[in-house]
């Protein structure tokens, strides 16, 4: 039982059981997500208060309320009750929709015609993949989750739960193969399955360029307008390819002020955080500015191994955590380099009839690993460093200590354990002999900023990107 609370024991009091817990939970529980997760939840309660059945509004909130809250919950109930309680959670029954007459057809009807038509029953409501745009399987639950993505994951799905609330637009930058793509099409998933009928449009920036142009070659601008200025949601993918388009970047401000205007919500992704943007007008960049500006960094060794185990599980076949770590270690950069990396072995340990190990990993990926054994080296490393920040390369191993070059040192040093194989004893030696100590406290401490400077972040991407070719 938890200190200070004491058992209800009374059928007549089970009514009050879930206020109970839900007073406890907010106790608990960021504003936020207990707005966003708990508030909603309906309870019913057996007489003999020894089940209680939670019920949700779609089953990916279900999904979710199961893994992060229900233990907790469980755990809160009995304490507050005294005894064992099972808790249930349920889909709650949908509301009969409301059927009006359909209007006459327009042009602009036929424009909107991939999007859902609010006259039409629930079920037959659901967009087909075609008509947002999403892609089905890029869901919240088929997204590996890790440091490097958790706060940018956490964004995202307070959007797709309160859609046109805080954090619009959010805005998710980041360096090619990260999950950004993957994040908002979840966004959207989840928005269709929490509200079928809600307009939803995932798009590429080089097509909105792209409907741009059309509407000018066919006067077709009242149709670009309502298609665009109507949605609930705009995902937008690579933002940074509208920049010199000024034509474009204008009917994107006046799109952008009409979704706000009407509360809908804007989702957009990039290479670089919106300051970092170029050629794009400065009431757009503050635009992207006004919400939230959130990264996803390359994935971490422990994240990276999940990735690799999950995607080889959906191909079916099975990926020993050994050989994981393994390639893990090897292939640093991103999601996408990743699956190269695993679809590579798989088709190795097929056509040759081998099971998968370490060793098969070695021969399948042998280009791959002698092309970053030659590029990747702590002296490399060292001269990219120093030519960024415009210092003498033998400062990385010198005892100086301004600022101007103890930092560059330090993102060198974090860089050398991040990409080479070298361990901090090995790292701290070729800067000037350092204990290993030293390299530690700096690899923790340019990890722990670039979480939180976005200067810094877009530092380290330029460089990571650099040293990798």
């Amino acid at each position: 039982m938890i200190e200070g609370l004491s058992p209800m024991t009374t059928d007549s009091e089970a009514p009050s059981l879930w206020q109970a817990c839900v007073d406890l939970l907010a106790q608990e529980i960021p504003q936020q997500q207990f707005n966003t997760w708990i508030r909603p939840l309906a309870a019913q309660v057996s007489d003999d208060g020894g089940k209680l059945t939670l019920q949700v509004a779609n089953r990916f909130k279900m999904d979710w309320v199961r893994a992060q809250y229900a233990a907790r919950i469980t755990a809160l109930l009995e304490a507050v009750q005294g005894r064992p309680v099972v808790l249930e959670l349920a889909l709650a029954p949908r509301e009969a929709p409301v059927r009006t007459s359909p209007a006459p057809r327009t042009m602009q009807d036929q424009v909107l015609s991939e999007l859902p038509d609010v006259a039409t029953p629930v079920e037959a409501a659901v967009p087909a993949p075609n008509r947002s745009r999403l892609n089905p399987q890029l869901t919240f639950t088929t997204l590996v989750e890790g440091s490097a993505n958790r706060m940018a994951r956490a964004a995202a799905m307070h959007v797709a739960g309160s859609p046109g609330q805080l954090y619009n637009p959010l805005f998710i930058y980041g360096g090619v193969g990260l999950g950004k793509t993957h994040l908002v099409h979840a966004i959207g998933n989840q928005m269709l399955a929490d509200k079928p009928q809600a307009k939803v449009l995932y798009i590429h920036a080089e097509q909105f360029v792209t409907d741009v142009v059309k509407s000018y070659q066919r006067k077709t601008f009242d149709e670009f307008k309502q298609r665009y200025h109507s949605l609930d949601l705009l995902l937008i993918d690579d933002v940074q390819f509208i920049a010199g388009k000024e034509r474009t970047q204008e009917e994107f401000f006046n799109a952008f002020e009409a979704l706000l205007a009407k509360k809908s919500h804007i989702v957009m992704t990039s290479d670089t955080y919106p300051k970092g943007l170029t050629d794009i007008h400065e009431r757009l960049v503050s635009r992207f500015d006004s919400g939230l500006a959130v990264a996803i960094e390359p994935p971490e060794l422990e994240m990276r191994v999940a990735i690799l185990i999950n995607k080889a599980a959906a191909e079916g076949a099975e990926m020993p955590e050994e050989v994981a770590f393994f390639v893990a270690k090897n292939v640093r950069s991103n999601v996408r380099e990743l699956e190269g990396a695993l679809r590579k072995i798989l088709a190795y340990s097929r056509f040759n009839q081998k099971d998968v190990s370490i060793q098969l990993a070695r021969d399948a990926l042998k280009d791959l690993l002698s092309i970053q054994n030659r590029q990747i080296s702590v002296e490399n490393i060292q001269k990219t460093v120093a030519d960024y920040y415009k210092i003498k390369v033998a400062d990385m191993y010198s005892k100086k200590r301004p600022a101007s070059i103890a930092r560059p040192r330090q993102i060198a040093m974090f860089l050398a354990k991040e990409l080479t194989q070298k361990s901090l004893p090995e790292i701290g030696e070729l800067f000037g002999g350092r204990d290993h100590t030293t390299v530690l406290h700096a690899v923790r401490k340019i990890a722990a900023e670039r979480q939180k400077v976005s200067e810094l972040n877009q530092q380290l991407h330029v460089l990571e990107q650099t040293l990798k070719g």
